[in-house]
């Protein structure tokens, strides 16, 4: 019946389509493709309170439908609002940049606006997808709508009949990122930058993913030539601050920002990115401004807000408050501000003691965003049980003698707000050892191991460890030695503290048999909420429902409990409230483990001058405190969703007595 209205439509029966649809959704009231068609056909009837509706239904059905932003779009600039059209125009393509129309009208809105390079960008935009052939167009909408494999097909049919197309292979690229087989999305953009060195847009993806590969010194090198290619594009000159960043260039990178602001002072996003940069190496006064002045630009702008409670210390004021309660209420604000809004909104309240008004915020907020993920507790856990089962005493056994015999990383695990920063900073403090980040190396050779697969099929990690020779263990860990050099200052150790390599203890040993591994453990109520109340950038889709993060907890209860039966020894577990009760005896306990002498540096942790990019930032800028050891038991009558899914054993191990 779809097929049938978008054909009448197409005919000029407005009429008939309109009563096609809705019999439909007579039939089928949550089908968004007829919500869709039912709206388009209220706006030619001038029915225009009634297409919001319709869109407003259909986004809380699906708040990544491109075509209902663009719908959106064309309903707020006929109505006059053209600010609001064009965010909703950006929002289309965002979610899908091969919607023509909705980058006419962002050319044409920019140019009313008198923003004459946004308006030219735009139209450069139109101009290529509307050059683009048919079958490609069609692969870049299926990219953005998950549908990978048939994009997939699509592109290697378009490509077996148009050898070294250069879009062609620009868009298997992204769907190659899109699966994480980094590997072929370098070498295809590496073939597009060297069949044509002046494709711009290959080059710009090009970096993204040495940047994801985190070979920062090249992904700089192919930034800056970028960047000298056009210095008039605000993409590329953002791309060469971001690479400055990532290599600690940090004043390079500033300066980059301060000359975007200077061409372009209206741009939000740049005065956000340009506060990351500052909260990153401790100039905080200077973020919140920077991160006030992205507000100023675009009220909406729920990043901006998130990112100011996200530094920890920050206490927004009546009118902010008053300010986000507005625009998060709005139906135009778009769903990723409003979970932005709600956890900032979340924060503003906790700090005022206002723990239900608290609460609800960060429920709404996290439902909103676990409704963009595909994220399975039962996944998860099945990936735990495997774990346990194929990386048993048998393997550890068979490849002793292997792998690396460096015993330079430090590797600490756990859950996100585990006191993780903490157990870094310290150890990071410490004259013979350089913290690094949360570094992806691992998860990726993980991930590498697994093979090319569909959703939900299964990858041939971690049986595959069974069959790796020792030169293949000693290759990997030379090789992450060598892609981890960047970060590290010539110090005999160092950290990585990706809390999620405690899912791959067992390949990590296998590579570094010397390693040192700390388990960063925190009481579960507490560790749970306080990532029930984190957005992250990016990953952890675990923490968004109370029920997924109990869960959560207790399979890498289960999984440690599993690595301290065939690695003895070799894992040291640092209770978070211990270390904030007795400090000094759990430090040097920390040091003794990792055979380090005691250095007095390590007390003072929070003198240490360095950049820190996790949530925890500024907290370790900052001596430890007890206060806030219980804050969950502010919101415990909220939580029996969370206790139900960690289940009797678990609490029971962790007494809620320890959190003093």
């Amino acid at each position: 019946m779809v097929k049938q209205a978008k054909a009448l439509l197409q005919q000029g029966k407005l009429a008939e389509s309109k009563c096609a649809v809705e019999r439909l959704l007579a039939e089928e009231p949550d089908d968004v493709e007829g919500l869709y068609l039912l709206a388009v056909c209220q706006r030619y009837q001038k029915a225009f309170s009634g297409a919001v509706a319709t869109l407003q239904r259909l986004l809380s059905l699906n708040p990544d439908y491109a075509s209902a932003y663009q719908e959106m779009g064309h309903l707020n600039r006929l109505s006059g609002a053209l600010n609001e059209a064009v965010d909703c125009y950006r929002r289309a393509v965002s979610l899908n940049p091969a919607l023509v129309a909705s980058w006419k009208e962002l050319a044409r809105l920019h140019r009313v606006q008198g923003d004459i390079q946004l308006a030219e960008q735009a139209q450069a935009q139109e101009n290529h997808f509307a050059n683009m052939p048919p079958s490609l167009r069609a692969v870049t909408s299926l990219i953005h709508e998950g549908d990978l494999y048939r994009a997939e097909q699509l592109c290697r049919e378009f490509l077996q009949k148009n050898r070294h197309h250069l879009e062609a292979m620009r868009l298997l690229a992204q769907i190659a990122v899109k699966l994480e087989v980094l590997d072929d999305a370098e070498f295809l953009l590496e073939s597009c930058t060297e069949l044509d060195p002046r494709f711009q847009q290959a080059r710009y993806d090009y970096v993204d993913v040495l940047h994801r590969r985190q070979k920062f010194e090249k992904a700089l090198e192919q930034a800056r030539l970028l960047r000298d290619s056009n210095r008039e594009n605000p993409a590329f000159e953002t791309a060469y601050a971001r690479e400055n960043l990532a290599v600690g260039n940090f004043e390079t990178a500033l300066a980059s920002y301060e000359a975007l602001i200077a061409k372009t002072p209206n741009n939000p996003y740049t005065f956000m990115v340009r506060g990351h940069a500052l909260k990153t190496v401790g100039r905080q006064e200077e973020a919140i401004e920077s991160y006030r002045r992205a507000v100023a630009f675009k009220p909406d702008l729920g990043d901006a807000f998130w990112s100011l409670a996200n530094l920890k210390t920050y206490r927004f004021s009546d009118a902010e408050i008053a300010h986000m309660l507005d625009y998060v209420s709005r139906p135009a604000t778009p769903v990723n501000e409003q979970y932005h809004l709600c956890f900032a909104l979340g924060k503003a309240y906790e700090d005022r003691q206002q723990f239900d008004e608290a609460f609800n915020y960060y429920y709404r907020g996290n439902r909103l965003k676990q409704s963009e993920l595909r994220y399975s507790a039962d996944r998860s856990e099945a990936e735990c049980k495997l774990q346990m089962e194929l990386c048993n005493s048998d393997l550890f056994e068979k490849h002793r003698g292997a792998g690396c015999s460096s015993s330079a990383p430090i590797f600490v695990v756990g859950l996100p707000r585990s006191g993780s920063t903490l157990l870094e900073q310290i150890l990071a403090s410490h004259q013979q050892v350089d913290g690094t980040m949360e570094l992806p190396n691992i998860l990726a050779l993980a991930h590498r191991l697994g093979g090319r697969r569909r959703v939900n099929e299964a990858g041939r990690y971690p049986a595959v460890l069974h069959e790796l020779s020792p030169e293949q263990l000693t290759q990997f860990g030379e090789e992450y030695l060598r892609d981890t050099e960047i970060y590290r200052e010539g110090a005999p150790f160092f950290t990585d503290k990706m809390p999620n390599n405690f899912r791959h203890i067992g390949l990590i040993q296998l590579m570094f048999p010397n390693a040192r591994i700390i388990d960063a453990r925190r009481h579960p109520m507490a560790c749970c909420f306080s990532g029930f109340k984190q957005l992250f950038a990016e990953g952890q889709a675990f923490t968004y429902g109370l029920e997924e993060i109990g869960r959560y907890y207790r399979d890498y209860v289960a999984l440690m409990d599993h690595w301290d039966s065939v690695l003895p020894g070799k894992i040291l577990c640092m209770q978070y409230e211990e270390v904030v009760n007795d400090f000094e005896y759990q430090v040097r306990r920390l040091l003794d483990f990792c055979e380090l002498p005691f250095d007095d540096a390590c007390l003072n942790f929070y003198r240490t001058n360095r950049s820190v990019r996790t949530a925890s930032s500024e907290q370790v800028r900052q001596p430890l405190y007890h206060s806030g050891l219980g804050q969950w038991r502010n919101f415990e009558p909220h939580l029996q969703p969370l206790k139900a899914a960690l289940g009797e054993e678990i609490l029971t191990r962790y007494p809620l007595t320890i959190d003093g």
